[in-house]
This record gives structure tokens, C-alpha cells and sequence, in this order.
């Protein structure tokens, strides 16, 4: 009787896990259609727009602007497809080295901002993390440094009590709006996708850790990441 029990509860439980996975695909579903039929329409006009003028003058900076529509367009698309394939899910973790993620990190955010400056702490020291993840963390805060500062900016990396900060002296995010940071579609910028920091917050939650944004000593953006579990 008991083992007649304990298999009706495991089979109850396992339905119950298979029902909430539903729901979490449904949400990344409804997310997508979601960007489908709004975040991405918005620079398809434009791109349709100016190709309509190119058509008619063919000025150089018509196709330019074609060019980043195009751009965004990818680069929404391709956050959209890494929350959808990824969500809040992480591989098997393990020490990793802070340091060498953020040198892959920035090599790929930093590829077309040769001026921009990285400034990394002597005593950082490993986390335990999913390097992929904890790689992507890390690019979605240096370009979101380096597309409101600009080419010439300086990114700090240090070491904090209980994990570790990215530091900018960009303009930095207003307080009041510093809670909404995080939120899916969210950016100062009309050209951002307001996916890049939504990532970063999906990726800290997964690891348990925690991200918050403050005001740098430059007066631009700080994210602070802790609770992380320093290896």
C-alpha cells in the first residue's frame, strides 16, 4: 500500500512539473509573438520607409539608415531566440575564472568600439557559474555601457563583498527609473531592443544570485551582482 502510495505521489508531482514547464514555454511564446508583432515592426517601417526614398534619391545615408534597421531588427531577434531557448534554465556550474570570462565577454562587445576601455581588478577571483551564461551576463552589460556612453568609454570590473560590479562613466540611468531597468522592452535608447538587460537579469536569477543598478563614482551606470557564490 505505502509504495502504491508513494508512486501515485511521485506521478502527481511529475504532472505538476510537466504543467508548469507548459506555462513557462506559453509565457516565452507569448513573449515572442509578442516582439513579433510590435518591437519589430517598429524598425521594419523604418527600413521600408527609407528603402521607398532610396529608391526615388539613392542617397548613401538612406541606405545607412535601411542598414540599421536591419541591424536592430538581428539583434532583437537574436535576444528574443536566447530568452526562448534559454529562459531561466543554466547548465552544470562549476569555478570560473571572473576574469577570463570578461576577457571573452568584452572581446566580442568591444569588436567595432577599438576606443573603449576596460578596467579589470586585481583580485578578482573565481564564481561558481555556467561560463556561457555568465559570459553572455557580462556582454549584455558592456555593450549596454558602450551603446549609451559611447565608443570612448571606460568599463570598470572590481570585486565586491559578496560578488563582484561593472561600472561605467557613461550618463548613467536616472534614479527614478533604475527599478525598471531589468523590465522586458525596456531602454533609454530608441535604437536599443530593451532585451539586453532583461537577459542579464533572467541569467543572474538563475544562478540565485541578485543585480541591481546604482550610480558609478563617474556618475554613470553601476551593476552590482551578488550573492554569488565565490569559488
Amino acid at each position: 500500500m505505502g509504495q502504491v502510495f508513494a508512486a501515485n505521489i511521485e506521478s502527481a508531482l511529475e504532472q505538476i512539473e510537466r504543467k508548469q514547464e507548459l506555462l513557462r514555454q506559453n509565457e516565452r511564446l507569448e513573449e515572442f509573438a509578442g516582439v513579433v508583432s510590435h518591437d519589430l515592426r517598429n524598425p521594419l517601417t523604418v527600413a521600408q520607409g527609407y528603402l521607398a526614398l532610396a529608391r526615388q534619391e539613392g542617397l548613401p545615408e538612406q541606405f545607412d539608415r535601411i542598414e540599421e534597421a536591419h541591424d536592430r531588427m538581428e539583434r532583437i531577434i537574436d535576444d528574443v531566440l536566447y530568452l526562448a531557448r534559454e529562459g531561466d534554465a543554466i547548465g552544470e556550474t562549476e569555478a570560473v575564472s571572473l576574469s577570463a570570462a570578461i576577457d571573452a565577454a568584452w572581446t566580442i562587445a568591444s569588436d567595432e568600439s577599438v576606443s573603449a576601455n576596460l578596467v579589470i581588478a586585481d583580485d578578482l577571483c573565481a564564481v561558481t557559474a555556467y561560463y556561457g551564461r555568465l559570459c553572455q551576463l557580462l556582454e549584455n552589460i558592456f555593450r549596454n555601457a558602450i551603446d549609451h556612453a559611447g565608443p570612448d568609454v571606460t568599463v570598470t570590473v572590481e570585486r565586491t563583498e559578496s560578488g563582484f560590479a561593472v561600472a561605467d562613466d557613461g550618463p548613467g540611468i536616472p534614479a527614478a527609473e533604475r527599478d525598471r531597468a531589468f523590465e522586458r522592452g525596456y531602454s533609454t535608447r530608441e535604437a536599443g531592443t530593451g532585451y539586453g538587460l532583461h537577459i542579464v537579469a533572467e541569467i543572474v536569477a538563475a544562478h540565485g544570485w541578485d543585480v541591481r543598478v546604482t550610480e558609478s563614482d563617474a556618475g554613470g551606470a553601476r551593476f552590482e551582482i551578488s550573492d554569488t557564490d565565490l569559488a
